[in-house]
């Protein structure tokens, strides 16, 4: 097996710059988005209370109807 082939300067210099570019734009998009994610979370958890609530009265409501009609 050949040695290694030694990387350019110019080559190591552009791979760790695109790396810290990456990074820095990263954590801008999670700033970015984590806002927008717990918004959706608040939004969902209210919407699971009133379908809860809305599951809660129709269980309520088919047992007085049955037994409505046991009667």
């Amino acid at each position: 097996m050949a040695p290694p082939v030694a990387v350019s300067p110019l080559i190591k210099t552009a791979r760790y710059s695109a790396l810290i570019a990456g990074i820095i734009y990263g954590k801008k998009r999670y700033d970015n988005l984590k806002p927008i994610a717990a918004e959706e979370r608040k939004i969902e958890e209210e919407e699971k209370k009133v379908r809860e609530e809305q599951e809660r009265i129709a269980k309520q409501l088919a047992e007085a109807s049955e037994e409505s009609i046991l009667k």
